[in-house]
C-alpha cells in the first residue's frame, strides 16, 4: 500500500500553513467525535477550514468539525484538529495519516489523541475517560498498516518498535492530574483496539476482542499513533467511553452514532478540562521521547 504523499507534499502543506500562521506550535491534538470544543479554549485562535489546506482530505462524520485550529492552551502552543479522518470514509492509511508528518515538520514535538469509543471492559461506565495504555492494531493483522510501501528515512525507521508508543511519563502525569481534579468517577487506563468500521461490532466480534485484551473499541487513533512514533513524536491519549458494547443476544439495545455524540456532550467538558491542564506536564521543546 504505496503512499500517495511525496516528502514535498507534506512540507508544501507545512510551509503554506506556517506561512500563514504566526504560531509555532508544539502540541499537536486530534479531536475526536464530538470532542471538537476543546479548540475553544485556545486563546489568540487562527483557524483554516481543510478544504482550503493543500493536500489535505475532507472530514464527512457528523460531530467531525473539518477545520485547523492553531492557538495557545494554558500556555502551549498547539495545534488542533477538529474532526480526523477515517479509513471508513474511502480514504487511504496514507491520507488518514496525512496531517501527523505535517505537524512533525512544522516543529511539533508531541501529539495528543482523543477518541470516542465502546467499552469492552465490564467496569467501565459510559463518561469514563480511559487513558490509553497500549492499542491493538487489529487492521494490522490483514495486512492495514500506514508505514507500509517505500520508507522515507527523514521520517523515520524501517522497522520501527511499538512496545513504548504511548509515553510513560505523560500517563504518570495524567494519573496526578485526575486526582488533583477531584473526580469522583476514578480515570480507567486500558488497551484501544481498532476495527475499520463504519459498521459496528457484533456480538461475537465484541466477545473476540474482549478475548484478545481490549479495554475499548473505536474505528480511529492507531494509524496517526504508528506514523507519530515513526517521526518520534511523543505520543499520549484518551478514549471517551460513550456506549457499552453489546454483548448479549437477548437485549434490544443497539448502538447508534447519534447517542454517541450525546454521550460525549456530556462527558467531553471533563475531557477538555482535563487535556488543558496536561499541557503544563508536557516537557519544553527538544525534550521528545
Amino acid at each position: 500500500m504505496e503512499s500517495g504523499f511525496t516528502y514535498e507534499d507534506y512540507q508544501n502543506t507545512a510551509k503554506w500553513l506556517l506561512c500563514r500562521t504566526k504560531h509555532r506550535p508544539q502540541v499537536a491534538v486530534i479531536c475526536g467525535s464530538g470532542l471538537g470544543n476543546l479548540a475553544d479554549r485556545l486563546t489568540e485562535a487562527q483557524s483554516f477550514d481543510y478544504s482550503e489546506i493543500p493536500n489535505f482530505p475532507r472530514s464527512t462524520v457528523p460531530g467531525h468539525a473539518g477545520r485547523l485550529v492553531f492557538g495557545f492552551l494554558n500556555g502551549k502552543v498547539c495545534v488542533m484538529m477538529q474532526g480526523r479522518f477515517h479509513v471508513y470514509e474511502g480514504y487511504s492509511l496514507s491520507k488518514v495519516t496525512f496531517p501527523v508528518r505535517v505537524f512533525f515538520l512544522m516543529g511539533v514535538d508531541t501529539l495528543v489523541v482523543t477518541n470516542a469509543a465502546g467499552g469492552l471492559n465490564r467496569e467501565f461506565e459510559v463518561g469514563d475517560i480511559m487513558l490509553i495504555r497500549d492499542h491493538i492494531n487489529l487492521p494490522g493483522f490483514s495486512g492495514w498498516n500506514p508505514l507500509q510501501g517505500p520508507n522515507d528515512e527523514r521520517f523515520g525507521v524501517r522497522f520501527l518498535a511499538m512496545s513504548d508508543a504511548y509515553d510513560r511519563d505523560m500517563r504518570q502525569k495524567a494519573h496526578s492530574t485526575w486526582k488533583q481534579m477531584g473526580e469522583q468517577r476514578e480515570l480507567k487506563e486500558g488497551t484501544y483496539v481498532m476495527v475499520t468500521g463504519p459498521s459496528y461490532e457484533t456480538v461475537a466480534e465484541c466477545s473476540l476482542l474482549q478475548q484478545l485484551g481490549a479495554d475499548a473499541v473505536g474505528m480511529s487513533t492507531v494509524p496517526e499513533v504508528i506514523v507519530a512514533r515513526h517521526c518520534g513524536l511523543r505520543v499520549f491519549g484518551f478514549s471517551l467511553i460513550t456506549n457499552k458494547v453489546i454483548l448479549d443476544y437477548e437485549t434490544r439495545e443497539r448502538v447508534n452514532h447519534e447517542e454517541v455524540l450525546e454521550a460525549g456532550k456530556q462527558a467531553a467538558r471533563k475531557l477538555e478540562q482535563f487535556v488543558s491542564l496536561l499541557m503544563t506536564s508536557i516537557p519544553p521543546p527538544g525534550k521528545a521521547g
